[in-house]
């Protein structure tokens, strides 16, 4: 009798015990749905240059005309984070990242069914870059709050998504390209990005404390002492030194940043290199940018972070140098690796420079506000890129601007990097 009245002591005991132990850390499966997500949205983007030609065919455009919708679609994409970043962090990642996807697929289903280049405008700028940009920050935002000790590699490896999209998505619109038409090939990605990215997306959480668990998978003693997410207001941050230069250097950098994701396939191709190798090179980009986001955001979490940050941009200067250089293939793929690891840092380590500098409570609002730097960035580089290109015919002056505005980026970090951050001003929602 003694020993049955002790069981269900024991069983509660046990269960409690066996939930803090056994039951998975759920940021990785955060991690998980960013990546996947992050994967089919910039994968489908950074499909442009594989249409380029077509578009320019069918459509009798100029190449700086052409550029300009892949420059629009990054604009909003990059820019909308301003508005998807302050309701993230109200609303939660899941339902906005669910939206943008299928706004994502509904946007090139749309291109592929335009009949004019400003029905592509329409379809793919608007698509693209409002279903990015509702998605991209909100699971930015949610995966800094999971992870502290190991933000820098959690943050590589949900970015990473973007290194693998580059890589295999490129080539897969050329296939299909080639194989189906422009058209119906839109017409696969949208499916694809609507039915993948928008499942994925439901893994999402946006903060640790939804499933009971604490950042890094740290146990929570008592859960009735959970903390709300701390950091200092958006205008504090906003108007500090610190966040300013950050600002102008990536505003600045991001001139050049996106240009080979529009040029460099017709460089390949002006230079005589094959369709389906030219295509190729991005996803040597792409194999670059995810090696970059697993070990340089893995080195990171040991070292000054916003340190790194002026690192990239320096390694992205040289690889322009090296681009300025390439004839054949073979130092094209040299230049296509060598950017693709200081971009995939880049990527993967800014929102973790947020995080570290201003807290957690309005994470994904400042990786917005941030990001519209970017936006401008994208919206006047690979542009003027193309442009230039039709008044010249050569890329060289497009590639040297490159170079320089990242030299630009790392000079005005270096000037503000050591910039104090007001931290006694932290506040708690």
């Amino acid at each position: 009798m003694q020993m049955n009245a002790l069981k269900p002591h024991r069983k509660i005991d046990m269960s409690h015990d066996a939930e803090r132990i056994v039951t998975p850390f759920y940021g990785w499966y955060v991690v998980l749905g960013a990546f996947a997500v992050t994967l089919v949205g910039f994968g489908s983007a950074y499909t442009f240059g594989a249409f380029i030609g077509s578009l320019e065919h069918d459509f009798h455009a100029s190449r700086g005309s052409v550029s300009l919708v892949f420059s629009l679609a990054g604009f909003l994409y990059f820019g909308f984070g301003i508005f998807s970043g302050p309701l993230a962090d109200r609303f939660g990642a899941r339902m906005l990242a669910f939206l943008g996807m299928l706004v994502t697929g509904a946007g090139l289903i749309l291109a592929g069914l335009a009949q004019s280049l400003t029905g592509v405008y329409a379809a793919y700028s608007l698509g693209i870059g409002l279903g990015v940009g509702l998605s991209y920050v909100p699971v930015l935002g949610a995966v800094q709050r999971w992870f502290v000790r190991r933000r820098g590699l959690a943050s590589g490896l949900a970015v990473s998504g973007i290194g693998i999209g580059t890589l295999v998505m490129p080539p897969l619109a050329t296939f299909l390209v080639s194989s189906i038409g422009w058209r119906h090939a839109y017409f696969v990605l949208g499916i694809l990005a609507a039915v993948v990215g928008g499942g994925f997306a439901l893994l999402l959480a946006n903060d640790p404390q939804e499933r009971g668990q604490a950042p890094d998978g740290d146990a929570i003693a008592d859960r009735s002492e959970r903390r709300p997410a701390s950091g200092v207001s958006i205008r504090t941050a906003v108007t500090s030194r610190r966040f300013i230069g950050l600002y102008i250097a990536c505003l600045i950098g991001s001139f050049g940043l996106f240009v080979p994701f529009v040029h460099l396939v017709p460089f390949a191709l002006d230079h005589g290199i094959a369709p389906s190798t030219a295509a190729l090179l991005l996803g040597v980009v792409g194999i670059g940018s995810t090696g970059g986001r697993f070990i340089l955001g893995g080195i990171a979490d040991k070292m000054e972070r916003l340190m790194t940050i002026l690192v990239m941009f320096a390694g992205i200067a040289g690889s322009m140098v090296i681009w300025i250089l390439s004839k054949n293939v073979w130092t094209l793929g040299l230049f296509s690796l060598v950017f693709g690891v200081f971009y995939g840092g880049y990527v993967a380590l800014l929102p973790a420079v947020v995080m570290d500098s201003f807290g957690g409570k309005n994470v994904s609002a400042l990786i917005g506000i941030l990001y519209t730097s970017v936006a401008f960035g994208t919206l006047i580089g690979p542009s003027v890129a193309g442009f230039a290109f039709d008044l010249t015919h050569s890329y060289t002056a497009p590639i040297l601007a490159c170079a320089l505005t990242s030299l630009m980026a790392v000079a005005i970090l270096a000037l503000t990097s050591r910039a104090s951050i007001p931290l006694h001003e932290m506040e708690t929602t």
